[in-house]
């Protein structure tokens, strides 16, 4: 990534337009003329169309709230209940259920498996969890394509859920050795020996290893790589506060407005009040934002608790199945699940900018431009992050150095990308955030009676996510 800055620097990307739109634009409604629907589709004789019947999910809510004393299976199962009863299938109507996750609990390793049972799910049905950082429900999405693909499955639930109010907090290698050999001892001398060492040296057994958001490879925080890419690229504190503030705005906009129809009323027990919205939608003011301190990198850094995503307990699912299937059951699809590539790069310099390099590929396995996408979707992690990206892929020299290509691909436009607001504000359980994408993409696309989405993410390792939903005709 050595000069990418002064590269940019030279092309004058930090003039582009959207790094200088005021707060006053993002608060703004956002109106799009209504379009003829294209005739344009992407299915292909001979392969089966894959569709998206319907996606729910929990309210997205901040860590140490309301879910405080679940667990992250009461979750996936509550979203589950919910997809039933929002299609009506029966719970024998599925073939195969899938569910991804980032933070496991101990209790629970197939978290899938325990939450479709708890669901009511046939006991015959199959049930596996996958992880992969912050795309693992994209994984369980595209793991059901694949299996209906495939002639395995005509129906699958796919779903995604994290927990971040209880992680699990384990003792440190030494005190875990010491604890299997105490019980291997088979004598009271060799036991209090080894309990001795414990008295003579209590700090050295009894640190904990917590959980951390931070690359194994490299042992740095997300946050702190965020900070560098947002250095690197030229994006500015203001630039990332005013995006921050756009998300967190129309995020309010669309839960007043009833967009956010993928949300359940969920009666958590011991909880009073129904749970009923995502809560940690907070337009803060720039003039506050702009006196926090940075969170990572002190004092010169950008990225702070404002502009950042913040810790999420919450769990999604949806309906996937090969649509003459759906039709035969009277189920009417939401969208066709088209094409999706997964990308990875660097974990070091290139860590978040899976959606850069994942854009233009999906779009070539398409056979779509930039202007034929009506509606993006793109996973807000940090807004120095998505912001980096959208510079990156503004960049000719990204393209031609970094990317193998011949020219840019070109960000997204404002217009139309994350209306209903984005990670930042609605909230990002890892797990289950690559469902809310797919399921705001297909219910924007009705909203806006448009016909293509394109939704992006990043995820930790480097990795990255991307893939096109199309409108069905009868929805």
């Amino acid at each position: 990534m050595a000069g990418i800055g002064r590269t940019l620097n030279k092309a004058n990307l930090n003039k582009v337009p959207f790094f200088q739109v005021s707060a006053r634009c993002f608060g703004c409604s956002i109106h799009i003329a209504a379009a003829a629907k294209s005739k344009k589709t992407l299915s292909q004789s001979g392969k089966p169309n894959i569709v998206l019947v319907e996606g729910v999910r929990t309210p997205f809510l901040m860590s140490g709230t309301q879910y405080k004393n679940l667990m992250p299976h009461d979750l996936a199962r509550e979203a589950m209940l919910g997809l039933l009863k929002r299609t009506g299938i029966s719970t024998t109507d599925v073939d195969y259920i899938t569910v991804g996750t980032v933070i496991q609990e101990a209790k629970t390793p197939n978290i899938a498996r325990e939450a479709a049972l708890g669901a009511g799910f046939s006991n015959k049905i199959p049930a596996h969890t996958v992880s992969q950082a912050c795309i693992s429900s994209n994984q369980a999405i595209t793991t059901a394509i694949g299996l209906i693909a495939s002639g395995q499955c005509q129906a699958v639930v796919a779903g995604g859920v994290d927990f971040m109010s209880d992680v699990p907090i384990r003792f440190n290698r030494t005190m875990r050795s010491l604890m299997l050999n105490l019980n291997k001892a088979k004598t009271t001398g060799q036991r209090l020996g080894l309990a001795g060492k414990v008295l003579m040296s209590p700090v050295k057994y009894f640190s904990p290893e917590l959980p951390a958001i931070a690359e194994f490879s490299t042992d740095e925080v997300m946050g702190h790589s965020a900070d560098r890419l947002a250095a690197a690229f030229g994006i500015t504190r203001q630039a990332q506060d005013e995006f921050a503030y756009r998300s967190h705005s129309l995020a309010q906009k669309a839960t007043e407005q009833g967009n956010l129809q993928d949300v359940l009323e969920y009666k958590v027990p011991g909880v009073m009040e129904p749970v009923k919205a995502d809560n940690g939608i907070r337009p803060t003011p720039l003039e506050k934002m702009a006196k926090l301190r940075a969170a990572f990198i002190r004092p010169h850094g950008t990225i702070t608790a404002a502009n950042s995503s913040f810790l999420s307990d919450g769990g999604s699912a949806c309906l996937i199945m090969e649509e003459s299937k759906a039709k035969a059951m009277g189920l009417k699809p939401k969208a066709y699940l088209r094409e999706f590539t997964y990308v990875s790069q660097d974990p070091k310099d290139q860590l978040l900018l899976g959606p850069a390099y994942a854009t233009p590929i999906v779009l070539e396995k398409a056979g779509l431009k930039m202007s034929d996408i009506d509606v993006f979707e793109y996973h807000e992690a940090f807004a120095g992050q998505i912001l980096a990206n959208f510079a990156a892929m503004e960049s000719e020299y990204f393209a031609k150095n970094h990317m193998n290509r011949q020219t840019k691909v070109g960000a997204p436009p404002m217009e139309k990308l994350n209306l209903w607001g984005g990670s930042l504000s609605i909230g990002h359980p890892f797990g289950a955030t690559g469902c809310r994408l797919a399921t705001t993409c297909a219910n924007r696309l009705k909203s806006e009676d448009k016909q293509f989405a394109l939704l992006a993410a990043c995820a930790a390792g480097g990795l990255g996510h991307s893939m096109i939903i199309e409108r069905h005709p009868d929805y």
